[in-house]
């Protein structure tokens, strides 16, 4: 069966999508789009160039057991789109590459691996408010875009709507660390070294503020699992890296399971 054509492709500054009110998203949105000339950087210096074995490994769950792998994927908070790089250059057939910062978009189009790369496909658009029918897509990914959400529970809920029954759902993101010494040097590692060379990299002070606020209030690993149980997701679980301050997190949406 073929699968449906994502959204036509269109230069992201004439592309317009409904975005959510909330303050904190505008918030966020703005913060992102400044700092997109040293994104890329930032990750780097931030992950110790770890970043991308991690986005492999993310890719390596995403084709695990399903059609991903010559089907379609949705990358959400694509950002200047290294993971939707990643899933092409493992051999998913199309991937819609989507954040809801339209500057990001733009870099990610100019990049070496993406430049007319007709299999990817941009998007400006809200993770909370997929435009997409049910059953879409063999995978949905995520690359440090759970923080940034305004609502979780509905995000995972649209996640699983657009997912075919047995595909995967695939979010990387940082976490807390786990409790004991370790986990307090790990913490103390990223509120003293990680975040002061945010704000450095970015050249925004913003930035610098918004890491160090934006694990605030975010479920640990565990009741991240949670959430993805209770929107329905099965097989949910996590793998940490990152000295235990990075999180995979996966699921599965149940086959033959339909979404309220």
């Amino acid at each position: 069966m073929t699968p449906p054509d994502p959204p036509p492709l269109r230069p992201a500054p004439g592309v317009e999508a409904p975005l959510p009110p909330a303050a904190r998203t505008a918030e966020v949105r703005s913060m992102f789009s400044q700092i997109v000339p040293r994104y890329d950087l930032m990750n780097r210096l931030m992950t110790g160039g770890m970043d991308g074995r991690w986005r492999r490994r993310a890719v390596r769950a995403a084709l695990e057991g399903t059609g991903a792998r010559g089907g379609i994927v949705l990358d959400l908070g694509t950002g200047t789109g290294d993971l939707a790089r990643d899933l092409r250059r493992a051999g998913v057939a199309r991937v819609v590459a989507s954040d809801f910062a339209r500057p990001m978009l733009v870099a990610g189009r100019r990049k070496p691996g993406l430049l007319d790369d007709a299999g990817v496909h941009w998007l400006l658009g809200d993770a909370l408010q997929l435009p997409f029918a049910d059953d879409s897509f063999d995978a949905v990914t995520s690359g440090f875009l759970l923080r940034n959400l305004a609502d979780l529970p509905a995000a995972f809920g649209e996640m699983l709507r657009v997912l075919r029954p047995g595909g995967r759902l695939v979010a990387l993101d940082m976490t807390h660390p786990p409790r004991g010494t370790w986990g307090a040097l790990t913490r103390l590692g990223v509120e003293r070294l990680v975040t002061p060379l945010a704000g450095w990299a970015s050249g925004r002070r913003s930035a610098y503020a918004y890491l160090r606020r934006s694990l605030e209030g975010h479920p640990d690993a565990e009741a991240m699992v949670a959430l993805l149980r209770a929107a329905g997701a099965a097989e949910a679980g996590y793998e940490r890296m990152g000295l235990g301050a990075v999180a995979l997190h996966t699921a599965r949406k149940a086959a033959g399971e339909q979404q309220p």
